[in-house]
């Protein structure tokens, strides 16, 4: 199952000091989730400080278990949404389609 991530660094309560003292143990804990297959893809963030990611993990658990190993977020120096994905209703023939729980007026 696939997940989005939003994470933005919590820059009101902590410092650019505090940030880059722990920013090369986050990259080296991505590169292993990366490696691992549970980051699919990842983007910087360009309104705020943070990333989004694309996760691969076998449930909603599995995904803020990965999210909860950085070592900001262990620090609780992020905010982080997760966000369940499922197939774009209108690439499934009719039969296979799930239903939609909001109803955006894309289906």
């Amino acid at each position: 199952m696939q997940f989005i991530s939003i994470s933005r660094r919590l820059t009101e309560r902590f410092s650019n000091d505090q940030f880059a003292a722990h920013i090369e143990a986050e990259r080296e804990r991505v590169r292993e989730l990366y490696r691992d297959g549970v980051v699919r893809s990842i983007w910087s963030r360009k309104d705020v400080a943070g990333a989004v990611m694309l996760l691969e993990c076998a449930d909603e658990d599995s995904a803020r278990a990965a999210v909860s190993s950085l070592p900001l977020a262990q620090r609780r120096m992020l905010e982080v949404q997760i966000l369940p994905l499922g197939p774009y209703p209108a690439f499934s023939p009719p039969e296979k389609r799930e239903p939609q729980t909001a109803d955006h007026g894309l289906s």
